[in-house]
């Protein structure tokens, strides 16, 4: 988590993570999201609800340290989904997809990061992100309760990740059917 300085405002600190990971802006005014898989690049809309969704999930990156690898994503994915994301149907959606992603390729991780976001707060249910760029890094680290050591867990916790780690695949495999049933149909016709 010390990846930004808490002495760092949220503005300063989500520049340095732009520039950091190359965003630019954020990649909020671009029209496409590209994902790189491999070799492969795959591209999604940049609807208006993953907008609205990204500005604050790009601020948890800086709150929480998770970084943007593969693993980085499902882990702020599960500490998201765990910590709840309020009306942001889109956050819910893709940070479904990207836990259960960080299921198969870091399963503890995401665990740890499921746990840590039932325990702790995020800003999805702020109106907007421009009132939480002028605190610092460490007074929304304390604010989020991301500073405080985890307290014992509950049962409620691993059963709660049982469920949500099953949703997240299911959440999965329908994104993919969805995505590949015109080619299985094309498939079929031309056999």
């Amino acid at each position: 988590m010390a990846r930004y300085a808490e002495t760092l405002t949220m503005r300063e600190a989500r520049a340095q993570y732009f520039t950091e990971n190359g965003f630019d802006d954020g990649g909020y005014t671009a029209k496409w999201v590209k994902l790189q898989v491999g070799p492969l690049p795959l591209y999604f809309p940049n609807t208006a609800a993953r907008v609205r969704a990204v500005r604050f999930h790009d601020l948890h990156h800086v709150a929480t340290g998770y970084d943007t690898t593969w693993t980085g994503e499902a882990e702020i994915g599960a500490w998201e989904i765990a910590s709840g994301c309020a009306d942001h149907y889109a956050a819910w959606q893709l940070n479904l997809q990207a836990m259960a992603i960080g299921l198969v390729i870091a399963p503890q991780a995401i665990y740890r990061a499921f746990v840590c976001g039932r325990h702790t707060k995020n800003l999805y249910r702020e109106e907007s992100t421009e009132g939480l760029l002028s605190p610092t890094v460490g007074e929304i680290r304390q604010r989020l309760n991301l500073t405080a050591p985890l307290p014992p867990l509950p049962i409620t916790d691993r059963v709660a990740f049982v469920i949500w780690s099953a949703l997240s695949m299911l959440t999965m495999l329908v994104s993919l059917a969805l995505v590949f049933a015109p080619f299985i149909g094309l498939g079929l016709l031309i056999f």
